[in-house]
């Protein structure tokens, strides 16, 4: 039986806690700490109950504190390598022709990707962020339901994503279960560890 989890829509994900979740995703490892991708925090009644529906009438759409849409970017390029480089040289007092090189490497392993290999690229590096998220919730006995069960392009349309070089790669659920919710008093359901994991 898979049923899922029921969230509390009377409690809220205090403000503190949302800006520790946002410092651990923001803090994540990324390839080449390019973090391509961006995390929409939707908090909107009205907005998320547009989102539902794309959700496959999810209901935890509505009844967690908070949606996070895990955003990637479409057809990443030089530019966005620029972008990071400009960081990179702020934060930390260089010259551009320190890392140039890398610069340079950056954009020749990227750019020999066909759009579509690199839509599949940056998607990926989202579920790093959502690894953290996971974690750092656990860590405050938050909630959370991440979830792969929705429509990406009636997602990106609600929330104007395309348009703007983003695609809906994950949406994770945040908050606290329901007193009432039964999954909570289920045995996981893991494979055992001969299963799992082989030794070489």
């Amino acid at each position: 039986m898979c049923l899922p989890r029921k969230f509390d829509a009377s409690k809220k994900v205090s403000n503190e806690d949302l800006e520790t979740i946002k410092e651990a995703i923001r803090l994540v490892s990324s390839s080449y700490g390019l973090q391509p991708y961006t995390l929409f925090i939707i908090e909107n009644p009205e907005l998320r109950a547009k989102l539902q529906p794309a959700a496959w009438n999810q209901a935890q759409i509505v009844g967690a504190s908070q949606v996070s849409v895990f955003a990637n970017n479409i057809n990443f390029g030089d530019t966005d390598i620029d972008t990071y480089i400009q960081n990179l040289l702020r934060t930390r007092g260089m010259e551009l022709e320190a890392v140039k090189g890398y610069a340079d490497f950056m954009k020749i392993k990227i750019n020999v990707l066909t759009e579509e290999q690199r839509n599949i690229w940056t998607s990926k590096q989202s579920y790093l962020a959502l690894g953290n998220l996971l974690n750092v919730a656990a860590e405050l006995k938050i909630d959370l339901t991440p979830m792969k069960g929705f429509e990406s392009e009636k997602v990106n349309e609600i929330l104007g994503l395309t348009q703007k070089g983003w695609n809906a790669s994950l949406i994770a659920a945040i908050g606290y279960r329901h007193e009432e919710g039964i999954t909570q008093h289920f045995a996981k359901v893991r494979k055992l560890n001969e299963e799992l994991f082989i030794n070489l």
